[in-house]
């Protein structure tokens, strides 16, 4: 884990991690629980919840609450967007154009508010939803 991060450092905390970035998709508590139980057969989903909410509070991994989905967790820590499929649930990043970070210097600047984060979702179908409406 890396060294400017404030929490206590642990084989499981460090195993949920290493797991999250590997997968490079967003998925739930349960999904990588499932994952993590390869590694560390006695964890809990307890445990596997409390450490992604100490990792995410910490800033270390994002926690998205997409519309009423199941939350999901992002180990990207680059500025980017994400894009959720209608049909299936599918989560996939965008990565951020570059005139974001214009645009909240724009709105800190006309309200006065410290902007600490900006979050937008863009909707479509993925790809093998698309390819699944093509063949039926």
């Amino acid at each position: 884990m890396a060294d400017q991060i404030r929490i206590r450092r642990s084989k499981q905390r460090e195993i949920i991690l290493e797991e999250l970035m590997k997968l490079g998709s967003h998925p739930s508590a349960d999904e990588l629980y499932d994952r993590v139980r390869k590694r560390l057969p006695h964890i809990s989903l307890g445990t596997v919840y409390r450490n992604l909410e100490i990792l995410s509070r910490e800033g270390v991994i994002r926690r998205l609450a997409l519309d009423g989905q199941r939350m999901r967790f992002d180990g990207g820590r680059d500025e980017h967007q994400h894009i959720r499929c209608i049909r299936c649930g599918r989560v996939d990043d965008v990565p951020a154009p570059a005139a974001a970070s214009e645009s909240e210097r724009s709105v800190a600047r006309r309200t006065g508010y410290l902007v600490i984060e900006r979050r937008v979702q863009y909707l479509g179908m993925c790809p093998a939803c698309r390819r699944k409406d093509r063949v039926s």
